[in-house]
């Protein structure tokens, strides 16, 4: 009483110290607090500080080293551009089997491990070939880390495991191959971090069982079971660092790289209006609001979304099991309610939920209460990838469900984490993936001899004719993608080769990269055409001035017939009767606008390839079920230049934003001719 007093009137001390209580809560909450963080710098200075702003020990004198083993710590020789200073360029290496015991409590581990294959000591990158072992567990078996990183190419790694500790230690073993007369281990950096076991199949949110995709045969996954990451992904976000996750200090990476082919969907951020709610029975540790509060969706268009499926590709070893968890949650503000999005979620070609609606989650696990949005809910699914070819993709794909005629024909995704499971074995070791082919060197002298002369005169004319006759060029390289598509024709329905004429973008887990495309400089390009020799030049003229006045320009000529709706007369004879309507009239419109009047009404190349990759699979789509492909009569719409400007006053947008929509529904319009506004 004396201290209330003090202070004079209750209520706001009061106030002010509930309020500080609920804050301190909610901020404990949304973390988890490790028992053990462990950062260790292998062979490195006494404390350094990683660019997240993790501090790191040395494991120079460290009780964590084994008395007995031998081993030596080593300076990276060399230092990609970027590759960072912690933990990567100081490791140590092992010339025989060495270990590493951690004392720790009990309980589930994330145990991360670094690796950059440089030069140490003066030993040759390429019989850095060991085994890693975790026991019971084996984690890495004639482990290459520099064959892997030259075949991912990237410069770094990081192999990422949860695993039960039963007793008292962790002991992480390193073992030189038998196999490579001259093989060493090292490692560059050691982290473990004590985790809950969010990842137990009794862990479910429905608490129904954990079943194998395609199989409904229960599977369990308990303090028994090892798990290795090998995808983390903030879906239509932007990466997450470890220091930005929820005390788990995972690492999170954008989704762009792993979209098939040019159907990349929609992403958008919620609204600021919007709060990110976990249900009662959800942790929010599971993931961070981050990941709930970006999204990808297939886009405004119901027409074009039913035609496609939103797709991921992910290269995985063969012979494992695999738990896929999709993390989603609405955040478009127009969708609240039961039935307004539903969608199909297929894996690895097989069905791996019907009709999906979000919302209808949400609803159910915060007890009915509240509207569905600004809910985040997960679920796991458990995918086998049968023993084959070393490696295969494993299939993510998303379709609109019409069967209950919902709002909008669309889906969600807000993350993914892929998870291989230990086998019988207590294996999670892979073979080492092999580097794709060397690219050619080319070679001018295997050209073509030249003949005549004028090759001033030739240059000029070939350059004149490459750029007014830009719709030539389109029609010959989209007809060329739409005739490759026949290769998808006649083979197995669950075809898992990526059809030809499609351009992957694929990676193989945290820390890795697609690989960029190959670009050719002027100089090569000149040198391989024997500076522009006439009689290199492939395909046909872009004039012919035999034909009749009108069609002496096949440009013109083309834009006539699309003006006047008859377009598909013109088409070479063997693919009448071949192309989906669709497809063709999605190509025309691309190809009118490569011939626009205005250069500012012009497609760059990355869109003319966006809307001939996604021609290619409108025409997919129809020649799977057998819809639109035969005679067929377009009556074209003629490209009208519209100017955008942003309008202040602008109702919300589809993508829950005022004003202009996010680039993807930009470019979706943009890509049609003209750009309009759905209503729904």
């Amino acid at each position: 009483m004396r201290n209330t007093d003090k202070f004079g009137p209750v209520s706001l001390p009061i106030s002010i110290i509930f309020w500080l209580a609920f804050t301190i809560h909610v901020t404990l909450a949304d973390n988890y607090v490790p028992t053990e963080k462990i950062l260790l710098s292998c062979g490195g200075p006494p404390v350094t500080t990683d660019t997240d702003g993790r501090k790191w020990t040395t494991d120079v004198g460290s009780k964590y080293l084994s008395a007995s083993g031998n081993s030596k710590i080593s300076i990276a020789a060399t230092q990609d551009p970027s590759v960072l200073e912690v933990p990567y360029m100081n490791a140590r290496v092992f010339n025989s089997n060495f270990t590493y015991s951690v004392p720790v409590v009990a309980g589930r581990k994330f145990v991360r491990l670094y690796f950059y294959p440089a030069s140490y000591a003066g030993l040759n990158p390429s019989d850095g070939v060991f085994s890693v072992t975790a026991r019971p567990y084996t984690l890495l078996n004639n482990f290459s880390a520099v064959q892997t990183a030259e075949a991912i190419n990237f410069a770094f790694l990081v192999k990422e495991y949860s695993i039960n500790v039963d007793g008292a230690t962790l002991d992480i073993s390193f073992a030189p191959s038998a196999k490579v007369p001259k093989a060493y281990a090292f490692v560059n950096g050691i982290e473990i971090v004590s985790m809950p076991d969010i990842y137990n199949s009794s862990y479910s949110p429905t608490g129904e069982m954990l079943t194998i995709v395609g199989q409904n045969s229960p599977f369990t996954i308990d303090n028994t079971t090892a798990l290795e990451n090998v995808y983390r992904l903030n879906v239509g976000g932007n990466d997450i660092s470890p220091s930005q996750d929820t005390g788990l200090y995972r690492s999170w990476s954008d989704d762009f790289a792993y979209l098939y082919g040019a159907a990349l969907g929609v992403s958008y951020s919620a609204d600021q209006s919007m709060k990110i709610q976990y249900p009662p029975g959800m942790p929010s540790y599971v993931a961070p609001q981050d990941v709930y509060a970006t999204a990808r969706s297939m886009g405004p268009n119901p027409q074009i979304n039913i035609n496609y499926n939103l797709t991921w590709i992910f290269s995985v070893n063969s012979g494992f099991y695999y738990l896929v968890r999709l993390h989603f949650c609405e955040i478009q503000l127009n969708i609240t309610q039961v039935n307004q999005r539903v969608f199909n979620i297929f894996l690895y070609n097989q069905t791996a939920d019907p009709r999906v609606d979000v919302v209808a989650w949400a609803l159910h696990e915060n007890g009915g209460a509240g509207n569905g949005d600004g809910v985040p809910v997960y679920r796991d699914y458990l995918v086998l990838v049968p023993n084959g070819s070393p490696q295969q993709n494993l299939w993510l794909a998303l379709h609109p469900d019409q069967s209950h005629l919902p709002n909008y024909y669309d889906a969600i995704l807000n993350g993914i984490e892929i998870f291989k499971v230990n086998d019988t074995n207590g294996n999670l070791a892979g073979l080492n993936p092999i580097p794709a082919p060397k690219q050619d060197v080319i070679d001018p002298t295997r050209a073509r001899t030249s003949s005549g002369d004028g090759k001033t005169k030739n240059q000029k004319a070939i350059v004149i004719g490459v750029v007014s006759g830009g719709i030539f060029f389109v029609l010959v390289i989209g007809l060329f993608l739409i005739a490759t598509s026949c290769c998808r024709h006649g083979k197995d329905s669950s075809g898992r080769d990526v059809p030809c004429g499609w351009h992957q973008e694929l990676g193989l887990g945290r820390g890795f990269t697609k690989n960029p495309c190959r670009r050719f400089s002027f100089a090569e390009i000149n040198a391989a055409t024997k500076n522009f020799d006439n009689n290199l030049l492939l395909g046909v003229g872009v004039l012919d001035r035999t034909l009749p006045e009108e069609q002496v320009s096949l440009a013109e000529w083309a834009t006539h017939c699309h003006k006047i709706g008859i377009l598909d007369q013109i088409i070479d004879p063997y693919l009448k009767g071949k192309i989906a309507p669709e497809c063709f009239k999605w190509f025309a419109k691309i190809a009118m606008r490569c011939v626009a009047d205005q250069g500012i009404d012009r497609p760059c190349m990355d869109e003319v390839l966006w809307n001939l990759e996604f021609s290619l699979q409108l025409q997919g789509s129809a020649e799977e079920s057998g819809e639109g492909i035969g005679g067929m009569h377009i009556e074209e719409e003629p490209f009208v230049p519209h100017k955008w400007e942003k309008d202040p006053d602008a109702s919300p947008t589809f993508d829950g934003h005022r004003g202009p929509f996010s680039r993807e529904v930009t470019r979706q319009q943009l890509n049609g001719g003209l750009l309009s506004t759905w209503n729904f």
